[in-house]
C-alpha cells in the first residue's frame, strides 16, 4: 500500500500566534488502521484538514493516495433531502449497490436512504454516512469522532463495524473503540509525535514505562545538578575571598605578608575562576543534555473539587414515573423507580431518545425554589427531590457558551483565578484565555463547563454527556478526581470504560 509521508511540517492559524505544528515529520501507511490520539486543540482534526488539502502550510505532505473525510458537511438545506440524493455530492462516482452492502453490514434497513435526513436519528445519519464513507475504493478514509453522541447500541455497532475494516485514521477519544478497532497509533504528545504498532491500551503500557524512566533519570539529573551546584557556590566563595585578599592586608595580623604576595594572591585567584567556570559550563552542558527530559511526560494532574453532603441521605427518588411530552402520543418512559442516596455515583443509561436528558429536565425543575419554568413535558408518578438542594449541572449542548471567559466565570460565580487554574490542569493552553469561547473546539468548550462544575459547590453534581469531545488524559483526570472525592452524581454518558470505572449503580430507561 502507499505511504503517507510528513516532512517538516509547520502550520498555524492566522490569528494565532502559536504554531499547531512545527518542524513535525513522519509517515504512516494507508493500509493501517490508525488511532489518532492527543490533547484538546492539539491539532487533529486539523491535521486532517491538512490532508485534504484545505490550508496552505509549509513543509510537505506526500500522499499519492484521494482521502475522505467524515463526518459529511450538512446545510441546512440538504436536511430535507435523502441520503440517496446527497451520496453522488458526498462521494462523487459512489455506487448505490455499495452502499447498501455496507448498510447491511451497520444492521440498518436500506430504506433509510431513501428517508430526509431532518427524520433520522443521530445514530442514523451516522451509520449512514458511513456506509457512503466505505463504499468507494482505494481511499485513504479521515473518521473524525465517529461515536460522539451514540448510544451503548449504536457505539457496539460502529465498533463491530469499524473493526472489520482497514486504511483510515480514526480519531477518537473512546479507549474501549480504539482498543477494539485499530493495529496503530498516531500519538500528538505534548512535545513530538509518537507512531507506533498496537492499540491505545498497549500505547499508553509502554508510554507509562517510558514516563517512569524519564522522572526516574530527572531525578538523578536534580540531584547532580544539585551537587554542582553546591560545588560551583564553594569555588565561588574561594574564589571571592581570595580575590579579595589582593588589595590591602592588616599588617598585625599578615605580618609576614609582602607586597610581592599580591602577584602571586592574582595568579591563585585567577585559577580558582577558571575553575568555577568550568563547573558552571559543566554544569549548563548537563542541563542541555537533558534537557527536554520530562517534555513528553503526560502529567495527569490532579483535581480538587469540594462537594457538599446533604443532611438527608436520600437527594432524589422516583416511584413508578413516566413522563410524555405534549404533543406525544404515548410516554417516553413509564414506571421508572430509583433513588440517588449521598456518595452514589448513579448513571442513566439507554438509546437515543429514550427519555434521559428529559429526566434530568424533570429533576431540575423539580429541585428549582421559586417560580418554575412551564415545561414541554408533563410527569406521572412521584419525583421527589431533597429541599434545598443545590446542584451544579453540564448541559450536553455547548451553544449555548458566549463570550470570553472572565465573563462566563461572572455569570456563573466562580473565581476567575480559580476558573484559570482549573482550565490549565485540564491542558487548556493559555493562549485560548484571550479568546472568545465560540473559538474554541468542542473539547475546549466542553473544559469549560467542567471546570464550571467543579467550581460550583454542590450536594448533587448532574453531568449530561460531559466527555463529548474531550481529550483521553482529561478523562483519565476525572476518573482519579471523582474516585477520591466520591461526590453525589447523576450521570448520562456513553464511554464504557468510563462508566464501568466511576458507576455505583447503572438505572436502565
Amino acid at each position: 500500500m502507499a505511504k503517507i509521508q510528513v516532512n517538516d511540517l509547520t502550520f498555524s492559524y492566522e490569528s494565532s500566534f502559536d504554531p499547531i505544528f512545527e518542524h513535525v515529520s513522519f509517515t504512516i501507511d494507508t493500509s493501517w488502521k490508525l488511532g489518532f490520539i492527543g490533547r484538546n486543540g492539539k491539532g487533529k482534526t486539523t491535521f486532517l484538514n491538512l490532508l485534504l488539502g484545505k490550508y496552505e502550510y509549509s513543509g510537505s505532505i506526500s500522499c499519492d493516495v484521494p482521502c475522505d473525510y467524515f463526518p459529511y458537511r450538512i446545510t441546512n438545506e440538504d436536511l430535507d433531502k435523502t441520503a440517496d440524493e446527497l451520496m453522488e455530492e458526498w462521494k462523487p462516482g459512489v455506487e448505490s449497490w455499495r452502499v447498501m452492502c455496507e448498510i447491511a453490514d451497520l444492521s440498518v434497513d436500506a430504506e433509510l436512504l431513501y428517508r430526509p435526513l431532518r427524520t433520522l436519528s443521530f445514530g442514523e445519519k451516522t451509520k449512514v454516512m458511513l456506509a457512503v464513507l466505505f463504499a468507494g475504493e482505494n481511499d485513504f478514509l479521515l473518521i473524525d469522532e465517529p461515536t460522539n453522541h451514540l448510544d451503548k447500541e449504536a457505539r457496539e455497532i460502529v465498533k463491530s463495524y469499524l473493526a472489520k475494516k482497514k486504511g483510515f485514521i480514526l480519531v477518537s477519544h473512546d479507549r474501549d473503540l480504539l482498543d477494539a478497532c485499530v493495529d496503530h497509533v498516531l500519538v500528538l504528545q505534548r512535545s513530538s509525535i509518537d507512531v507506533q504498532s498496537g492499540n491505545f491500551s498497549s500505547w499508553w503500557d509502554n508510554k507509562e514505562r517510558a514516563d517512569a524512566f524519564a522522572k526516574a533519570e530527572n531525578e538523578k539529573h536534580m540531584k547532580e545538578i544539585g551537587r554542582l551546584k553546591g560545588t560551583m557556590q564553594q569555588s565561588q566563595s574561594w574564589a571571592t575571598k581570595g580575590e579579595n585578599t589582593k588589595i590591602g592586608y592588616d599588617p598585625i595580623k599578615e605580618h609576614d605578608r609582602t607586597k610581592n604576595a599580591r602577584t602571586y594572591i592574582s595568579s591563585k585567584t585567577k585559577k580558582m575562576e577558571a575553575r568555577v567556570k568550568v563547573f558552571e559550563q559543566r554544569m549548563e552542558k548537563q542541563i542541555v543534555e537533558k534537557e527536554g527530559l520530562l517534555n513528553d511526560v503526560e502529567q495527569i494532574r490532579d483535581l480538587r473539587l469540594s462537594p457538599m453532603k446533604h443532611f438527608r441521605d436520600r437527594v432524589v427518588e422516583t416511584r413508578d414515573l413516566s413522563l410524555q411530552y405534549k404533543d406525544a402520543e404515548r410516554p417516553v418512559f413509564e414506571g421508572l423507580t430509583f433513588e440517588i442516596r449521598n456518595g452514589e455515583r448513579v448513571f442513566l443509561q439507554g438509546k437515543n431518545g429514550c427519555g434521559k436528558t428529559s429526566l434530568i429536565k424533570a429533576i431540575l425543575a423539580q429541585a428549582e425554589e421559586g417560580e418554575k419554568e412551564e415545561q414541554s413535558f408533563s410527569i406521572d408518578g412521584t419525583l421527589l427531590t431533597a429541599p434545598h438542594l443545590k446542584i451544579s449541572y453540564i448541559n450536553q449542548d455547548t451553544s449555548h457558551l458566549h463570550g470570553d471567559l472572565r465573563m462566563h466565570a461572572f455569570e456563573n460565580g466562580v473565581d476567575y483565578s480559580l476558573f484559570l487554574a482549573v482550565l490549565r490542569q485540564l491542558a487548556l493552553e493559555q493562549a485560548q484565555f484571550e479568546k472568545n469561547i465560540e473559538d474554541f473546539s468542542e473539547g475546549q468548550k466542553k473544559k469549560v463547563l467542567i471546570a464550571t462544575s467543579l467550581l460550583t459547590p454542590a450536594h448533587l453534581y448532574i453531568w449530561d454527556e460531559p466527555l463529548n469531545y474531550v481529550d483521553v488524559f482529561s478523562r483519565m483526570q476525572l476518573e482519579k478526581l471523582i474516585s477520591e472525592y466520591q461526590p453525589t452524581m447523576l450521570i448520562v454518558e456513553h464511554d464504557v470504560r468510563f462508566r464501568e470505572k466511576m458507576a455505583t449503580k447503572v438505572v436502565e430507561l
